[in-house]
């Protein structure tokens, strides 16, 4: 992946979020995908964070998208790896996300590990 693929992948999905558009997020998304998020741990009421499937993470989504209807998120950075992606960007409640990516030969997401701290 180069820095201008990076960026260009990871300003669309940015969009999709800020749009709310769930269809243009999850199209990202493999069927298989392996999601795991802090976040989740409260919407999800789940002590381990993790969705398995597509299916999984809509419904996650789903309700995240109802949990904070002015969900915006500004991207600070995209970051270029082998099969992989890494992106920060300010996300709800002003905390300060960075997301890791794995990436299949098809270009969807199989593997997403989110992280979060408050902003300082």
């Amino acid at each position: 992946m180069t820095y201008k693929e990076a960026d260009a992948l990871a300003l669309d999905w940015i969009d999709g979020w800020n749009a709310h558009d769930l269809d243009r997020i999850l199209a990202h998304y493999a069927e298989d995908v392996v999601y795991a998020s802090p976040l989740a741990v409260q919407i999800l009421n789940d002590p381990t964070g993790e969705m398995r499937g597509k299916a999984a993470v809509r419904d996650y989504f789903t309700r995240a998208l109802a949990a904070f209807p002015d969900l915006h998120f500004e991207l600070y950075h995209a970051f270029a790896g082998v099969n992989s992606l890494v992106i920060s960007y300010k996300s709800v409640r002003d905390l300060i996300a960075a997301e890791y990516f794995e990436i299949g030969d098809d270009g969807k997401f199989t593997r997403v590990q989110c992280h979060y701290r408050e902003s300082a």
